[in-house]
């Protein structure tokens, strides 16, 4: 076994081999560029190696750079982790001509397979079933329209060296054919330094289903069962399950052989994933081979209970699998959520910058779930513009999926994060949505239920319940503190009633609070007529200054988001974010009376959305453009997004350049 192995890559992936390596007895040696000086997984090895820029270009993505410090810290093997390094084939034989070791594939296999549309090519002769398409290199945008007409449309056009998501765009006609090759190639430049693409049919109202396999040096090969990754957005993956809720034991089964006999096909000798488009009837069609550790694994690992990375490492280092298809079980049912840092009510612009509070659910195991944290950040670290957005990955596990669902959206409740913007209510939202509990998934879902994007909604039912609760038991627990400070207490047999409203945004809901001081408040909710709608105890250990309240609600474990503002508390629940003031009577009566902020008109201007890099601005001042024409595209965090016109109008003046770093809302173009 290795006695020291370095990580070729950063952030949360990087953690987790750490740890695993070191359960093993294993050192570990951690890369780092200029943005990641202090970050935890520069901590958490054992020694780590300075490598240059922020950019990958100039740091994770240089293999002499990787090499060098191998040799100069005696490091054995490199886990790439994924993304970066992890599907070059030009890495794992650098590292074998210099007598190191590759923690993941054969260099053929990543050949063959890392390449999209060698890997179709491979597939359908190892009679595996392939979607309909063109293989071949396409070279201009009229060759990508005349063959996308020939497939018959909506087509999909994919980087062939890529995955995650980058350099990919659905065209449902010709216009959109010639815009998404261009932008499609671009991507694929600027995140796997290759620029080729190829075109298939798109399957409509698809499922994303893979197969995680695992293969030894000495032919052994098997499979892990399926995940499930249909919840997309920008055909980048925001929640996981295993197993899929669509596939009975018979569609499992032929979907594993499958898998296998691609893998063998190519002498396979690692972990890796094959992924495949589903039909709501169960038919399945290869999609493509990830040679490396997949984001998603850990539902895997969850309901196996098979240390992926263990098996790499022990793969590598020469071991026989000591598993055979027998022995894999799949027990219970894991969610995934993929943290990131964007605004999901600006259309998930990603958001940079320091994270003021980070505070993630307990991590472990009660009577009815476990909860993982897969994360690479710490409170006070920063999120930079350089990299992926991703903050963390939280799991819960269960033994039905409903059970790791809600075991799901209470940790969401229970995770809190500040100082930059996140998609936790956009998350939790979708734990509570019907759709999503019944497991009636298409890699569409997103842009079926919210096609207008996400949206603060107003608490409705049970969440208005908990959020007026939770706001009179703050309010209860401030007045508490009030009176003991002023000393205005008799002592503890001192009992309370007082009624108060509790605005929820535009929601004004009746409460009154009683009970005795320094005791858990029963909460009565009122409608204008005195009936009431429900009657609820509530406690908590909750103080002021804390950002998440935890108690009972009923009979109910309840966790709601508290961050101060002027005069009250933004609260969030279960995908419900609203501003919350609880007043007495008379200051309801007068705060009704306070005139209503209107926002400053900034249709005159293209505001930047999120801070970025101006790839290319798309217009000259004095043109007259029209509602969706494209005027600049800007590069955040490896994704290029177009801005587009919300309205016809001429361009007076243009205020950015292309190359220009901006941040969010800076002026690129302001109209007459």
């Amino acid at each position: 076994m290795f006695k020291k192995i370095l990580i070729a890559n950063r952030g949360e992936i990087a953690c987790r081999v750490i740890k695993t390596a070191r359960q093993m007895g294993i050192q570990t040696v951690a890369v780092y560029s200029d943005a990641d000086r202090d970050a935890v997984h520069v901590e958490l090895a054992d020694e780590a190696v300075h490598i240059g820029p922020p950019a990958a270009a100039d740091s994770y993505l240089v293999i002499e750079k990787i090499i060098g410090v191998c040799k100069k810290t005696s490091a054995e093997a490199v886990h790439p982790g994924y993304g970066f390094l992890s599907e070059r084939e030009a890495f794992p034989r650098a590292l074998a001509d210099n007598g190191l070791v590759f923690i993941g594939p054969c260099p053929q296999a990543i050949a063959a397979m890392g390449d999209k549309i060698e890997s179709k090519k491979a597939a359908a002769a190892a009679d595996v079933s392939t979607v309909p398409g063109y293989l071949g290199e396409i070279n201009s945008p009229s060759e990508a329209i005349k063959i996308a007409n020939g497939i018959g449309y909506p087509v999909i056009i994919k980087a062939s060296a890529g995955g995650g998501g980058k350099g990919m765009r659905i065209a449902a006609d010709a216009k959109e054919v010639e815009e998404g090759f261009a932008l499609a190639k671009s991507e694929a430049k600027s995140s796997f330094g290759d620029d080729r693409v190829f075109i298939e049919k798109f399957i409509v109202n698809p499922r994303h289903i893979e197969i995680q396999i695992l293969g030894d040096k000495h032919g052994n090969i098997i499979h892990l069962g399926e995940r499930e990754c249909s919840i997309q957005r920008r055909n980048q993956k925001v929640l996981e399950e295993a197993p899929s809720p669509l596939l009975d034991e018979a569609t499992r089964a032929a979907m594993g052989a499958q898998a296998i006999a691609l893998a063998q096909a190519v002498n396979y000798d690692s972990a890796g994933t094959v992924e495949f488009v589903a039909g709501q009837d169960r038919s399945f069609y290869f999609l493509e081979m990830n040679t490396r550790l997949q984001v998603e694994h850990p539902v895997t690992e969850m309901v196996t209970g098979i240390d992926l990375v263990e098996q790499m490492i022990r793969v590598a280092a020469g071991e026989k699998l000591s598993l055979s298809q027998s022995d894999i079980n799949l027990n219970g049912w894991a969610v995934e959520s993929r943290i990131y840092a964007e605004d999901p009510y600006r259309n998930f612009l990603p958001s940079i910058g320091r994270l003021t509070k980070y505070r993630p659910p307990e991590e472990g195991t009660s009577e009815t779930a476990t909860v993982r944290n897969d994360t690479g950040v710490v409170e006070g670290g920063e999120i930079s513009m350089y990299y992926d957005p991703m903050i963390a990955k939280l799991v819960t596990h269960a033994q039905s999926r409903i059970a790791a669902i809600d075991a799901q959206a209470q940790a969401l409740d229970a995770f809190y994060i500040d100082g930059i913007s996140h998609n936790i209510p956009f998350l939790s939202a979708i734990m509570q949505h019907p759709r999503w509990r019944d497991g009636a998934l298409s890699t569409s879902f997103i842009a079926d239920e919210y096609p207008e994007g996400f949206e603060r909604s107003a608490p409705e039912g049970d969440t208005v319940t908990v959020l007026a609760a939770v706001a009179a038991s703050i309010d209860h627990l401030s007045n508490v503190r009030r009176r003991e400070i002023s000393d205005q207490m008799d002592g503890p047999e001192v009992r309370f009633a007082v009624e108060r409203i509790v605005k929820l945004g535009d929601l004004s809901q009746r409460v009154k609070v009683h009970g005795h001081f320094g005791e858990p408040a029963t909460i009565t909710l009122l409608d204008d007529d005195d009936l009431i709608i429900a009657t609820v105890d509530a406690s908590s250990d909750w103080w002021p200054g804390m950002p998440v309240w935890q108690g009972i609600i009923g009979d109910d474990e309840i966790s709601v988001h508290v961050r101060p503002i002027l005069n009250g508390y933004d609260l969030a629940y279960r995908g419900v974010n609203v501003e919350c003031h609880v007043y007495t009577k008379r200051e309801a009566k007068l705060a009704a009376l306070m005139p209503a902020r209107i926002p400053p008109d900034l249709s005159k201007f293209l505001l930047c959305p999120m801070p970025g890099l101006v790839k290319a601005v798309m217009v000259e001042e004095g043109q007259s453009v029209q509602a969706g024409d494209a005027l600049a595209v800007v590069e955040a965090m490896k994704m290029e997004n177009i801005l587009r016109a919300e309205r016809d109008a001429k361009v007076a003046k243009i205020r950015a350049a292309e190359g220009d770093s901006l941040a969010v809302d800076a002026v690129i173009i302001e109209f007459a």
